[in-house]
């Protein structure tokens, strides 16, 4: 009896034992958003604030269980707002309506597509949110959050990088990109390749995804590549991809290598070329604010004063001879432009030959209008001529071969000495963003003419980088480099030795 007392008393323990044992864990208070997975580069540029606010939230966000809200015209609250929304890893959303209005700053939404509270609360159902903490504004059918209540949600663990062109016109839009986890970077304007901090943060966060935050962005097409160019790493001495009208000054040589009489690059060896035109870019270093460096322009189809073997009067140079010389080049850092002087062919014919340098980032293209002839003409005697449909014909197949293979922008260089020589020029297009046009000035001669020249060419000409001409045996005197910078204004983007 005693035995099965005993028993029925250990079976009641253990059952007692089963029911108050190991209780259900409790449940969290919140739920963790989740960010978007997407790695495409996100353009964020509506016109408005408001917008751009939800636009971010959109492209950052595929659910938050709640949202921080702020009054699209309170500055002060979007600020503490921010910090909100950053602590709490959940979007920031703008709310029109007046500063400090409390409950009665979020107007009820209408039916209207274009009314921005109606697509903040658009955005909030997309979310998921079921709550929302607000600085001076509100929802209806939105629970409200005492700002500080809720506690940190997780946080992201991809990488972003969020790039503005004006950070205090976009704190909502970048608050919500730091809370999913992104680095904010400023921007000095739309145009990435042109910002050195833009190109180095790209470069070295290669596989985050790009967020471009600003209503500058919308007047751009080419975003995506502009991102892969950058990502490419390739710089100028700058820091930044683009080479003229920015905060470089380019001293060049110029020649066919091996060939002492059509200029200096030619005059000595590989390395002894590189060696000088180093040296002289060094010359113009004390003299300016800008960065000095170095650069060659190659002629590699020279016009010829009597029939070449296709007959065209050009000698194209074989790309697989120029090649070691072009790559030597640009391991040293010195970029090189390929110069065009075509004859009776034309330009476009001739730079395809080229393709599989120009392929190469640091690798630029020059057309050479003096040596564009027509069918009966000759070099050295006549002047040639290019249309401005013939420019744009070759400058838009090398901005769509830029484009298609992910490079950085491409010198595009004009030679011009009289006004001639580029007919219609202002019909050519010099605005494609992959490529950076120059219009190079070769007058030649005393003094006074080039000046001349120089003024009579730049007058009433498009927005373009410009280039000088320093000719080693026919200027009467040859300037200086201390004399280049005081005399010639304004100060050019490539300075050349012939």
């Amino acid at each position: 009896m005693r035995r099965l007392l005993l028993t029925v008393l250990v079976l009641a323990a253990l059952l007692l034992a089963g029911c108050t044992a190991d209780p259900a864990p409790p449940r969290p208070t919140e739920d963790a958003a989740r960010f978007a997975t997407s790695r495409a580069t996100a353009v964020v540029d509506a016109p408005g604030a408001p917008d751009r606010a939800v636009a971010a939230s959109r492209a950052l966000f595929a659910s938050s269980p709640g949202v921080v809200l702020a009054p699209a015209t309170d500055g002060a609250a979007q600020r503490r707002a921010a910090a909100e929304a950053e602590r709490l890893h959940v979007p920031m959303l703008l709310v029109p309506g007046g500063a400090g209005t409390g409950s009665s700053a979020a107007p009820r939404p209408s039916a209207s597509s274009s009314d921005p509270a109606a697509a903040v609360l658009r955005e909030v159902r997309r979310l998921g949110a079921t709550w929302a903490a607000g600085f001076g504004a509100r929802l209806p059918g939105i629970a409200a959050r005492r700002a500080g209540a809720v506690p940190p949600l997780p946080a992201s663990t991809g990488s972003m990088l969020a790039i503005a062109t004006r950070a205090s016109a976009d704190t909502a839009a970048l608050a919500s990109a730091r809370a999913a986890g992104a680095r904010v970077v400023p921007a000095s304007s739309s145009d990435l390749n042109a910002d050195a901090k833009v190109v180095a943060a790209l470069a070295d966060a290669e596989d985050a995804r790009a967020v471009l935050v600003g209503s500058a962005f919308g007047a751009r097409d080419d975003l995506a590549w502009s991102v892969t160019a950058a990502r490419s790493g390739w710089t100028y001495a700058d820091g930044t991809q683009r080479a003229w009208g920015g905060s470089s000054l380019h001293i060049a040589l110029y020649g066919t290598p091996g060939d002492p009489v059509l200029g200096a690059l030619g005059q000595q060896g590989g390395p002894a070329t590189i060696s000088r035109v180093r040296a002289l870019a060094a010359q113009y270093a004390p003299l300016t604010r800008r960065t000095v460096s170095p650069m060659l322009e190659v002629i590699a189809t020279v016009a010829s004063g009597g029939p070449t073997g296709n007959g065209d009067y050009s000698g194209e140079i074989d790309p697989e001879r120029l090649e070691p010389f072009v790559d030597a080049s640009l391991a040293a850092h010195v970029p090189v432009i390929l110069d065009l002087q075509p004859g009776r062919s034309d330009f476009l014919t001739q730079a395809k030959e080229y393709a599989s340098l120009l392929e190469k980032p640091g690798v630029g293209l020059a057309l050479d209008p003096e040596w564009r002839l027509g069918p009966k003409q000759k070099p050295l005697v006549q002047i040639g001529r290019v249309s401005a449909a013939e420019v744009n014909r070759t400058s838009a197949w090398l901005a769509d071969l830029v484009e298609a293979k992910g490079l950085p922008p491409k010198p595009f260089v004009l030679h011009e000495f009289r006004l001639t020589m580029l007919q219609d020029r202002q019909r050519i297009v010099v605005d494609r963003p992959q490529l950076d046009t120059l219009i190079h000035v070769d007058g030649q001669g005393s003094q006074p003419d080039k000046q001349a020249t120089w003024r009579a060419v730049r007058a009433g000409a498009p927005k373009v980088g410009w280039g000088w001409k320093n000719f080693l045996r026919t200027d009467h005197p040859v300037l200086t480099p201390a004399q280049t910078i005081q005399q010639v204004h304004p100060t050019p983007d490539l300075i050349t030795y012939q």
